[in-house]
């Protein structure tokens, strides 16, 4: 302490930005461009305000170096400068802001405390024009120093390669919330993921990886905490280098950091990968009404992006109210940071961003040569993890799905409608086989690859599965908006009763059409992404914009059905075969073309009676037909140089209404063939039956069939050992 009883300050450095404590002190920086002055708010633990003086500023960043301050010490920022709007400034040093870059953030913001609100509302259209004068420190949640330290006991980052992994889309508290054997403390938390019930169920079902919904520091809407929700989804980011403190079981003042890190050490250990669902499109800050948490008060006009005609105004590609600008080189250096943090100091695998298209306009339209894209392909960090668009956003021209650059791979949204529609009799042939072997009419013109299709059919924005083949319209009348958000494109199918019904036919036809589903993505070339909880039947009630339901509609329900545990033991028998055989796992497309000893193509796609599709067939838009995968062509070599090899598997796919019987095709393709799975009869057993070349075998209606080639014993007992195939 200096002589007048504040904490003593030295100049500190400009870089890194944020908080670094460095065992003595810590040093604090914030960029503003525009700022007058910045002062450091040191909180006690009475919540007392001691305001620190920043003075020195260098290349836009205000710095300085506090003696004594160390982890777990609570601060904010009051940035001061002109409150003009209309010039897209909105400076207000009443109102205590986060740190862009604080690694932990302690409590939530206290609405009801006092106005986060930089104007004085009054229910007029100029309202946000006049700043209000209210201090809202306590209100507001606090950024905390934490200690960087942790021992990763020789953790590493896991690389499984994409053609190798299987994602599994989830949420941190959904997951274990009701989980019976999760301990009560550990629920819903970081630590409950990486609990053993947790990780065993995830090992057993197969999955290489998860991808958990936001978990940056996300603040909820004001509006939805007057009709007693909030944002269970997360998405309304205001701390990117933060993890969420309310998923901590060990408390908020620092510990979510470490428990979150410990989280990724044990799913590492168990072989799974941490995907990251992130926000870097806009913030919790909303439109120019709305609350001021961070950006916004220390930088409006270099943060977002501001209508070019009226400054007072924010840019909306998004449908929030806002969009971050990353055309400014020092946010789009905030989102390289972010990014950069997560993953060399918190072991993360690769990250999914949501709305990436919004993050690849340069100035308004999408530009796939953009800096955003730039900046990451010549990372040395960045470039090598996972990197996944939402390849859409809600401004013009913002659906590009196919048009991302080489190193990313995309959401493909083209896949999950055509698959949706083929089952339920609305798309034909040729748009499944497009999607079933990788979309090569997306993604093979530019260089990619068939991994470049992360194939899904459903998503945390939208019907489960279960809701998809039990509902034609959505049901969304907990979410208090009169039913009228959520999307009505759903492209689903309740097969003759809306909802849950008693009728044997009705459930029947709806488990196999899952098994449909799911067969379906799991079998395609390309990544699948299941829907957490998919994979027992997990329903929202017909929800299908559950991002305000923090309760049982979104915690996942493990009191399974009998339909559920007969669902879960079919989809960990598909995830195996997908695993075991590297014929649905290529690296490369397929090119209908026989170009090894086998003297077959790689893939061969014939009619019912046996015989090669034709492009008659091709355009009749059928429901029905078959694909023969050869085992024997690879153009490619095992990870160790030798050749791959694998079983060769006939696909009977009857997507049609009635029976249908297929002539298995001829001799040249195998002599014998062996049941190895069958989504109309689940338990049914690898083996079980055996046909012959040119024989019939019937595919009940709306089923998918799968036959294995029969090899000689010795033959296929050699290849399976060679650890090349």
């Amino acid at each position: 302490m200096s002589d007048n009883g504040k904490p003593e300050v030295w100049p500190g450095h400009p870089f890194p930005l944020g908080p670094y404590w460095n065992r003595r002190g810590t040093n604090f920086s914030l960029f503003s461009e525009n700022a007058e002055r910045v002062e450091l708010c040191l909180f006690d633990a009475n919540d007392v305000e001691t305001r620190v003086e920043v003075t020195e500023r260098t290349a836009y960043n205000w710095h300085c170096y506090v003696p004594g301050v160390g982890p777990g010490q609570r601060y904010g920022y009051r940035v001061h400068g002109p409150y003009a709007p209309e010039d897209g400034h909105r400076f207000n040093a009443f109102k205590l802001l986060l740190d862009p870059y604080a690694k932990a953030i302690d409590g939530e913001v206290r609405w009801a405390a006092a106005s986060t609100l930089p104007y004085i509302p009054d229910d007029t259209e100029t309202a946000d024009l006049e700043p209000d004068d209210e201090d809202d420190a306590e209100a507001m949640p606090k950024s905390l120093v934490v200690d960087p330290n942790f021992d990763w006991e020789g953790d590493r980052l896991l690389g499984t390669p994409w053609n190798e992994t299987v994602i599994y889309e989830t949420h941190v508290k959904g997951f274990t919330m009701r989980h019976p054997d999760v301990r009560e403390d550990l629920r819903g938390t970081y630590g409950g993921l990486a609990s053993e019930p947790a990780l065993k169920y995830l090992k057993d079902l197969g999955v290489t990886a998860v991808e958990l919904l936001p978990v940056h520091h996300n603040a909820d809407e004001h509006f939805l905490i007057g009709k007693g929700l909030s944002n269970y989804w997360g998405y309304s980011s205001i701390g990117y280098l933060a993890p969420h403190a309310e998923y901590s079981a060990t408390g908020s003042t620092g510990e979510q950091l470490s428990e979150f890190q410990r989280m990724v050490k044990a799913l590492h250990k168990a072989g799974i990968e941490v995907i990251l669902d992130v926000v870097y499109n806009h913030t919790a800050e909303g439109n120019h009404l709305g609350p001021m948490l961070c950006f916004k008060g220390i930088d409006n006009r270099s943060y977002y992006r501001l209508m070019p005609d009226d400054e007072r105004f924010y840019m909306d590609f998004t449908g929030t109210g806002n969009s971050l600008n990353p055309v400014h080189p020092s946010v789009l250096r905030l989102i390289m940071d972010s990014l950069r943090y997560w993953v060399m100091e918190c072991h993360v695998d690769g990250f999914r961003f949501d709305l990436a298209s919004a993050l690849a306009r340069e100035f308004y339209d999408v530009d796939r040569l953009s800096a955003f894209f730039d900046t990451i392909h010549q990372d040395p960090v960045l470039s090598q993890v996972k990197l996944i668009a939402e390849p859409w956003d809600v401004g013009p021209g913002g659906y590009q799905v196919g048009n991302f650059p080489v190193l990313w791979t995309e959401w493909n949204g083209i896949y999950r409608d055509s698959m949706r529609d083929f089952w339920r009799g609305h798309a034909g042939a040729a748009d499944f086989a497009n999607r079933f072997t990788g979309s090569s009419d997306l993604y093979e013109e530019d260089g990619r690859e068939p991994f470049a299709s992360i194939n899904f059919v459903t998503a945390h924005d939208g019907f489960t599965l279960a809701d998809l083949v039990s509902y034609n319209e959505k049901h969304n009348e907990a979410n208090l908006e009169d039913n009228k958000d959520g999307t009505n494109d759903n492209r689903s199918w309740n097969h003759g009763v809306e909802g849950p019904t008693d009728d044997p036919e009705i459930n029947a036809l709806r488990e196999r059409q899952m098994r449909n589903v799911l067969t379906t993505l799991l079998l395609s070339q390309g990544v699948p992404m299941l829907l957490g909880g998919d994979e027992f039947c997990r329903s929202q009630g017909g929800n299908n914009n559950a991002w305000c339901q923090d309760n049982e509609i979104s915690w996942f329900d493990w009191n399974f059905s009998k339909a559920g545990e007969r669902m879960l033991a079919f989809t960990r028998r598909l995830i195996a075969l997908r695993r075991e055989h590297p014929v649905f796992t290529r690296r490369h497309f397929l090119s209908g073309e026989a170009t090894g000893a086998s003297g077959l193509a790689d893939a061969w796609w014939f009619r019912p009676d046996g015989r090669r599709m034709t492009r008659g067939d091709w355009q009749q838009k059928g429901h029905v037909l078959g694909l023969f995968l050869n085992g024997y062509e690879f153009p490619y070599r095992g990870r160790t140089g030798g050749p791959i090899t694998d079983d060769s598997f006939l696909l009977l796919v009857n997507g049609h209404h009635e029976n249908m019987t297929f002539h298995v095709p001829s001799r040249r393709y195998g002599q014998r063939w062996t049941l190895e799975l069958s989504s109309d009869d689940p338990e049914a057993e690898p083996g079980s039956l055996t046909v012959a070349a040119r024989e019939t075998i019937v595919a009940t209606a709306r089923s998918v069939t799968v036959l294995r080639r029969v090899e000689p014993a010795a033959q296929r007992a050699a290849r399976i050992a060679d650890p090349q195939s």
